[in-house]
């Protein structure tokens, strides 16, 4: 058996995020479990070191797929890393492609393994709208207070409980993170928000923007945000930040 680890691309505006939840569902997960069965000629199951959202975006994912070394559609042989990343990205949908195979070590898992990610959130706020960004932005009314924002990241930075940020209110496991970087700039029309950290809950990066830019709106005061942290009560925080501003970078390992 072969552990073949992979870090791949894709844009997530047709689908229905990462994780498989039925054999006919449109996520990424699925797409690459069936062109990885269709090359091995058995069941093959991939792993990620993360679930990203309907909508959102990466430019690192990574995950890996153990299976057969034996190659069926080749008579046996083996295919290189370098072929297994030629034979995904031939039959792959133009909009998710395979940037680097490697074989892994059999202990190599990308979720368990992975000790931090960093994601970025990207707004845009100029006077006309950005059509040919329009998929990987979110496209604000207003220009919010960017100098307020920072002050409000800085109390967000650290070991927290993260329940406030967290759209899963059925959550039982622990919902302490540690994010040891948040980061917003502006680059002309373009605001940044880099979010760095050891692993984030679901759906807590686009919570974060979406109460940051509350910050930015004046609705929310910088010297809030601890007491928001402190209620551990996700009605506390901002809105939800739409899918399509959010892109995973990279995961640390």
């Amino acid at each position: 058996m072969r552990n073949i680890r992979l870090r791949l691309q894709y844009e997530g505006t047709r689908y229905q995020g990462w994780q498989k939840q039925t054999s006919t569902d449109n996520t990424i997960q699925g797409k690459m479990e069936v062109l990885l069965t269709k090359m091995c000629g058995e069941p093959v199951e991939i792993a990620a070191s993360g679930r990203t959202d309907a909508g959102v975006h990466a430019r690192g994912m990574v995950a890996n797929a153990v299976f057969d070394a034996a190659d069926k559609e080749r008579g046996g042989r083996e295919r290189t890393p370098d072929e297994i990343r030629d034979y995904m990205n031939r039959y792959l949908p133009d909009d998710i492609a395979v940037k680097e195979v490697k074989e892994a070590s059999e202990r190599f898992h990308a979720r368990y393994k992975a000790v931090g990610k960093l994601y970025r959130y990207t707004c845009y706020d100029g006077p006309v709208k950005p059509v040919f960004q329009r998929k990987y932005v979110t496209v604000l009314e207003k220009r919010p207070d960017l100098e307020k924002m920072q002050q409000a990241a800085a109390y967000l930075e650290g070991k927290h409980d993260y329940k406030s940020f967290c759209g899963n209110p059925r959550m039982k496991k622990s919902t302490v993170r540690v994010v040891d970087k948040i980061e917003i700039t502006r680059k002309g029309s373009f605001i940044y928000f880099d979010f760095h950290g050891t692993g984030f809950l679901q759906n807590m990066v686009r919570i974060l923007v979406g109460t940051l830019l509350e910050v930015g709106k004046g609705k929310i005061k910088p010297e809030q945000i601890p007491d928001i942290l402190e209620a551990k009560n996700r009605q506390m925080a901002g809105p939800t930040a739409p899918p399509q501003g959010l892109c995973l970078i990279k995961v640390d390992y």
